[in-house]
């Protein structure tokens, strides 16, 4: 098709396979884009060809996962062609959900309406539940309300039974099973009696609309002409079906996305929704974006090697105009404290050599393996956020466990002793005020605790607390390790753990990493104050426009974080086998290739230098394995696609 028609050369704005794409006449279209190969650039310039071609704006629908994204290309498209574009029915799957039903919600009963609750309300309701539900039971405490939701949610989104969600992703609440049920049971039965939609409603109401009313599907596919649809990897299997029935009489069906960069499960997203959009649409035209441009050529060769382990994919070379460039490098270190002095070390280096601190990330599959690192970035002075998980310090668990051993070092401490004694079952502030004062009333120091004489009732649980300091005084007698401090808290603490939090294995998991930190302490006193040298102003899951307003900083990120973005540089740590991919990942091969795809995302964040670093011979205390391989995603390149050392200090 001749690009002179046009007000805009799409020709030669866009590299052939853009071209090809965005030039697409009618019928169904996938479109493979490949990491930094342009993506949002063809929908843009999509929209806009539709546009001069005639289409009225209004009919074309454009879906994304979030409104910024939606906001961001047809204001992009306006500025490539004119204002018309700014009138495309753009949004999120969830708005245009919203909107649908509040014209056509009567067809299923909504006659007066309904009423939108947000995530705080719907919590709400489930908590209402949950005490009606929780009268008279003898199986202990239910799940916090947040928890319940989340379950519920997740059977929803990636349509699966309820009960499958608690068995596969809640195991050490199957106890709970029969009252988990008959809350979900009765939370969907309260919502519809009171004219109700969570969120998730939102999307099952609008399919069920275009499944039952085929007058009505039609009338929308007459309206909507062409459908476009971004990222469509992240799609659960309800937003896949909605996007079939609104395509299903025209076909006019353009789906963007990379199952390479499926990294979503834990939300609902079902990776096999791109795999088979060539089957829900018959005859739909394949177009693969591979021409990157954002990593050099060393990178790409990496990457694309990667991904060839994928067992279910579209093939596709990535590959690049740019010319030379550093090979990516694999680290060994000793242990985990000379990976992080490593890193440090080296971003300083690089920091020296011009690149900005805010062109360099540190990336991690979990929260907890930036621990150590952030001490030592604290320690030099390097400033960074975090995004994705929580801060160190911040982390409730950590919090509750360094307090109990504060007070050993500062027995005035007033904060952690209230924090403490919280924990106790039955302990408010006025009780923890109580005990408090006669702790210091005893001018004994932390043997006070010991030694406490309590006027009036006595708190459950403070016999437990009074053995445990009896224990660490008696182990601070004598030559003793953190550790082993650390390690008696720990046991303390377990039990409270697991009462206090639902998510309580992910959270022993942190504890043990924090073990494994102290052990590299003999003395108390230098373990907390390393650990109060963390920056007071490094916050938590600030958005990287957030990052751009607080001056030049290290981004330290979970890889689900990093998703569409980039830097200079990147070093992905603990590329162990075991940590990347997951221990528990190993043995389920559907978990362990969405691990590989995580892997692969992480990879393809950085334009310019690449580090992967894993320390050696590490102890997994879960498995009680011994860790010692570079992740099976890296290790069979070693030889040909990275440069190799190993650093031991």
């Amino acid at each position: 098709m001749p690009s002179k028609k046009y007000q805009i050369d799409y020709a030669k704005c866009l590299n052939p396979a853009q071209y090809e794409a965005v030039m697409f006449s009618e019928g169904p279209l996938l479109v493979i884009a490949g990491a930094g190969s342009g993506k949002t650039r063809t929908l843009t310039y999509r929209v806009a060809r539709l546009v001069e071609d005639g289409i009225h704006p209004a009919a074309i629908l454009l879906l994304s996962f979030t409104r910024k994204a939606s906001q961001e290309m047809l204001r992009r498209a306006a500025a490539l062609l004119d204002k018309r574009c700014e009138q495309v029915s753009g949004g999120t799957f969830h708005s245009f959900a919203h909107l649908m039903l509040r014209r056509y919600g009567h067809l299923l009963g909504f006659e007066q309406g309904f009423t939108i609750i947000d995530r705080a309300d719907a919590e709400t309701l489930v908590g209402m539940l949950r005490k009606e539900i929780s009268t008279g039971l003898k199986s202990g405490t239910l799940p916090r309300k947040g928890t319940i939701l989340n379950i519920i949610s997740r059977s929803v989104n990636k349509a699966v039974a309820f009960d499958e969600v608690v068995y596969e992703d809640y195991p050490h609440l199957i106890h709970h099973l029969d009252a988990l049920r008959r809350i979900q049971e009765l939370y969907t039965q309260r919502k519809r009696e009171m004219a109700f939609c969570d969120y998730d409603d939102l999307l099952v109401y609008l399919r069920q609309l275009l499944l039952m009313h085929e007058d009505l599907r039609r009338r929308l596919a007459a309206r909507y002409e062409f459908v476009m649809v971004d990222e469509y990897q992240d799609t659960n299997p309800i937003q896949a079906d909605i996007v079939a029935l609104l395509g299903e009489e025209h076909r006019n069906v353009m789906v963007v996305g990379d199952d390479s960069q499926s990294i979503y499960s834990f939300r609902g997203a079902d990776f096999q929704n791109i795999m088979r959009f060539p089957e829900t649409f018959t005859g739909a035209r394949v177009i693969k974006l591979e021409e990157n441009y954002r990593s050099i050529q060393p990178i790409l060769d990496l990457t694309n090697r990667m991904i060839d382990q994928a067992a279910e994919k579209y093939t596709k070379r990535l590959f690049t105009q740019k010319e030379g460039g550093a090979t990516p490098a694999l680290v060994s270190t000793e242990d985990e404290n000379v990976q992080s002095r490593f890193v440090v070390e080296k971003i300083i280096d690089l920091n020296a050599e011009g690149v900005p601190l805010k062109e360099i990330a540190v990336l991690f599959r979990a929260s907890f393996h930036s621990f150590d690192l952030e001490i030592e970035l604290g320690r030099e002075g390097v400033p960074f956020i975090k995004v994705g998980g929580f801060k160190f310090m911040e982390a409730a668990h950590i919090k509750d466990v360094l307090a109990h051993l504060r007070v050993i070092e500062a027995p005035h401490d007033r904060l952690s002793w209230y924090r403490i004694l919280l924990l106790l079952e039955r302990v408010g502030p006025k009780t923890a005020q109580r005990i408090f004062d006669a702790i210091m009333a005893a001018r004994a120091g932390v043997n006070g605790i010991c030694s406490l004489q309590l006027k009036g009732k006595r708190p459950a649980g403070l016999d437990r607390l009074q053995d445990l300091y009896a224990t660490l005084i008696a182990a601070g007698e004598s030559p003793a390790s953190v550790a082993v401090l650390g390690q008696q808290v720990v046991d303390y603490y377990t039990p409270i753990l697991r009462e206090r939090f639902d998510d309580y294995p992910k959270r022993e998991k942190d504890l043990d990493h924090l073990l494994g930190i102290m052990e590299r302490y003999s003395d108390l006193t230098s373990f907390l104050a390393d650990m109060a040298l963390e920056p007071p102003n490094a916050t938590v899951d600030e958005s990287m426009a957030a990052e751009e307003s607080t001056g030049d900083r290290l981004t330290l990120s979970t890889v689900h974080s990093a998703k569409g973005l980039e830097w200079h540089t990147v070093f992905i740590i603990w590329s162990l086998d075991g940590r990347f991919p997951s221990i528990h990942a190993l043995n389920k091969e559907s978990e362990l290739e969405e691990e590989l795809r995580l892997m692969y995302v992480a990879a393809t964040r950085a334009r310019e230098r690449l580090y992967f670093t894993y320390p050696h011979q590490i102890f997994d205390r879960g498995s009680g394995m011994l860790l010692s391989r570079p992740s099976r995603f890296i290790e069979p390149f070693c030889a040909s696609h990275l440069a190799q050392r190993h650093i031991s200090w």
